[in-house]
């Protein structure tokens, strides 16, 4: 297994990845915030140049779960020593066998058995000090927590922890659900803590602070000055008064006079010295096991139209709680990517993991956004030659779009999706927004084509549809050759003059998926839109400009 690799993305099946590419003990932090088994399929949604969201959803994954021959075959590896050669505890082996005889082997037991077999392997990459914290919703948790006690040990379980998500839902006979389950688990008995604090209630306050500095309006309680034990000099009369029988003071004369110096000592009616403690200068309550504080607003700026998306300060209580800097944070079902994201802001080392084009897509282009001086993330698992990229194009027919999005993340394209896929849409399979003269938005159409053979009435069908669309540009990215007849065709299409930039661009470009590779880019206007929402750049922590790649 080759060394680890740090802030550096994966494309495929998380378990894969797992095996082949993440060594035994050497991730500090597992956050993994996988489907729900929900029974719904998720999209992302696009905005629109002005803002708005467009009819472009595409679908990013589907969060339902079936029982299959695949299934079959993992919960055959979790409770058969011969195939899973003492890789999975007998006690994992014993739940998994169980739980299917109790509840049958239905969309329920396929998630739990797909989760299980990613659980064990997890448990493998932490370290003996790393915690791992899996984000689900009451729908599984219970079910979750009996996997995560047969794998991790039911002592080594540290909390259940509810994330009020919404504020309301008005769910039809029964109350609202308005949370989230992270169940928090470690892999040993002494684990990276870094305790982190709420407010105060504020009847707390009004109880215990109740006192005002008149000078500055801090609030303030009083503290005793006197302890039960000696510890030096302690003994003595100050400014006439003694501490009660059976004490001492807690301080040095010289301390006391310092105290009193700086204001932090008043005095009762009786004449006996207290200290003030003042509200500001206190950490708060240690965080408790309901958190209601976060959310993520329809509104907020973080949004990025992905399905799902948790908020960075989740994350980043997370990873600040159990990780130190220069860590290692591991996000098996990393999504959008909000995790990675917290990761670099915190100043931890990160990997990352998803299944889809897509998603590797809107992170990298989330995480150069929030980090220009990332440049690029390192995707490993995507092709990286043409015969790589056959590979990927003949994939099973549940995939057939997998070639298609990062075909299109090659020349920095936005799928298109809802109404303008449903239809006849000439073969158009992502687009390219720039701004042109007055501000004017215009649309560069990208038709992406794996097929063995390609032909002239393709080209055609792009200038077709160019036309319909009143779009000046075209891009025609094929996997394999284009022929003579094919370059033909698209110089026919004549230039678009780019009044801007004051230069003529080819109006169909034909690029193959070995020049891009190579390094080749279609040659656009100045103005050229983002292809995903953009997301704010973050303030890194200090020192972070030594991360970089390892």
């Amino acid at each position: 297994m080759p060394d680890l690799k740090t802030n550096v993305l994966y494309y495929g099946d998380n378990l894969d990845i797992l095996r082949h590419y993440i060594p035994d003990a050497c991730i500090d932090l597992v956050y993994l915030d996988p489907p729900f088994n929900s029974n719904r399929a998720y999209n992302i949604i696009f905005k629109d140049e002005s803002g708005r969201q467009s009819d472009a959803q595409i679908e990013a994954f589907d969060d339902t779960w079936h029982w299959g021959p695949g299934v079959e075959q993992t919960f055959a590896y979790l409770t058969n020593t011969a195939r899973h050669q003492g890789k999975v505890p007998d006690t994992v082996s014993a739940i998994i066998g169980a739980l299917r005889k109790a509840i049958g082997a239905n969309q329920m037991m396929a998630y739990l058995v797909e989760m299980t077999v990613r659980l064990v392997e997890l448990h493998r990459v932490l370290k003996p000090t790393g915690s791992l914290y899996l984000h689900c919703d009451p729908t599984a948790s219970h079910y979750l927590k009996i996997v995560l006690d047969a794998i991790f040990g039911p002592e080594r379980f540290r909390n259940e922890i509810s994330w009020k998500r919404y504020s309301a839902k008005n769910d039809p006979k029964r109350y609202g659900r308005n949370h989230d389950v992270l169940l928090f688990y470690s892999k040993g008995p002494t684990i990276t803590w870094n305790t982190q604090y709420g407010p105060f209630e504020d009847d707390y306050v009004e109880e215990n602070y109740r006192y005002v500095d008149a000078a500055s309006g801090r609030r303030y309680r009083r503290g005793d000055l006197t302890a039960h034990k000696p510890g030096g000099d302690v003994d003595y009369e100050w400014h006439g008064m003694r501490p009660y029988q059976g004490r001492h003071w807690a301080y040095s004369k010289a301390n006391m006079e310092k105290m009193l110096a700086d204001g932090r000592i008043e005095f009762r009616s009786t004449g006996m010295p207290v200290y003030k403690r003042y509200l500001d200068e206190q950490p708060g309550v240690p965080l408790q096991d309901f958190w209601s504080d976060i959310r993520l607003h329809g509104g907020s700026k973080e949004r990025l139209g992905y399905p799902t998306q948790k908020p960075e300060a989740l994350l980043e209580r997370i990873i600040t709680a159990s990780s130190n800097p220069g860590d290692i944070v591991l996000d098996p079902f990393c999504g959008c990517g909000t995790a990675l994201v917290a990761a670099q802001k915190l100043d931890r080392r990160w990997v990352g993991i998803d299944v889809t084009h897509l998603a590797i897509a809107v992170m990298r282009a989330r995480l150069h956004d929030s980090f220009p001086a990332l440049g690029k993330v390192e995707v490993i698992g995507q092709p990286t030659e043409v015969e790589g990229a056959r590979m990927l194009a003949r994939q099973s027919p549940n995939d057939r779009y997998e070639f298609q999005y990062w075909a299109l993340s090659l020349v920095d394209a936005q799928p298109l999706g809802g109404v303008r896929k449903k239809g006849a849409d000439g073969g158009i399979d992502g687009k390219i927004t720039f701004s042109d003269v007055g501000g004017t938005v215009r649309e560069v159409l990208v038709s992406v084509k794996s097929n063995a053979v390609v032909n002239v009435g393709m080209v055609r069908d792009l200038k077709g549809t160019m036309e319909r669309e009143h779009a000046p540009l075209g891009l025609f990215v094929t996997l394999e050759e284009p022929s003579e007849p094919m370059k033909v065709e698209a110089a026919t299409a004549g230039v678009f003059h780019a009044e801007l930039a004051n230069r003529d661009y080819p109006r169909i470009q034909i690029l193959t998926i070995k020049e891009l590779l190579d390094g080749k880019r279609p040659q656009l206007p100045l103005l050229v839109m983002p292809t995903y929402q953009q997301a704010e750049r973050v303030q890194e922590a200090p020192g972070q400009e030594k991360l970089g790649f390892g």
